[in-house]
């Protein structure tokens, strides 16, 4: 079964740069990949990912895309399709550490993500409403360049579903045993220092054996 370490936080507070810092640099000498299911996402719609994704569902990925929509169970599947071409694409050899960005997103996805992959590990970036939009418009973390998505009423829209659907997922994988960290990210805080607040408050040795190393 593969692991992944789930990264939760509203747009906006730095997942994707905390996600790409860990792939390239690594955390206690493991190697890990990246899955930015967001980007990913975007890929498709633009029509750059085609493995796989029928010209119906990347249709459907573009209004999901633009209205700010979360895919339900019925439409798990596609999200499937695209992990699993990621995997294909980075030649993943089962060893490394998943981040797992944008996936999953409710607890429907969860537990339908369950069976593929262990997450003994979630990190929770938040930060207030405006230090987000603050964040957003100077670009802090480096990875908004190219976004048409970033007006305020699309990004309030994703503050509140964050809220009511996703950030439950913390007392959803508490329940199952995984340790889950906080941390808190102001307006100006760098991806390399959100890294280092994760390595502040996770040890080598509890990071061993959360993932059985």
């Amino acid at each position: 079964m593969l692991k992944g370490l789930l990264v939760l936080g509203p747009t906006g507070v730095g997942k994707s740069p905390l996600g790409d810092l860990l792939e390239e640099q690594g955390l206690y000498g493991r190697k890990f990949l990246h899955f930015d299911f967001g980007r990913e996402l975007r890929a498709v719609a633009k029509g750059i990912i085609r493995d796989g994704i029928l010209p119906s569902e990347r249709i459907f990925i573009q209004k999901v895309l633009s209205e700010g929509l979360l895919l339900e169970n019925e439409h798990f599947y596609l999200a499937q399709k695209i992990l699993k071409a990621f995997l294909r694409a980075r030649e993943a050899s089962g060893e490394e550490i998943l981040v797992m960005n944008g996936l999953p997103r409710h607890e429907g996805q969860a537990r339908a993500l369950a069976p593929e992959i262990h997450i003994p590990l979630v990190v929770m970036l938040e930060a207030s409403f405006e230090e987000i939009l603050e964040r957003i418009h100077h670009n802090v973390g480096g990875d908004r360049t190219g976004r048409d998505d970033d007006y305020i009423e699309l990004i309030y829209k994703k503050w509140l579903l964050y809220k009511e659907r996703t950030r439950p997922l913390r007392e959803y994988y508490q329940r199952r045993g995984a340790k889950v960290l906080k941390l808190l990210v102001g307006r100006n805080t760098k991806p390399a220092e959100t890294l280092s607040l994760l390595q502040e408050n996770l040890s080598q040795r509890e990071f061993r054996k959360l993932f059985n190393l």
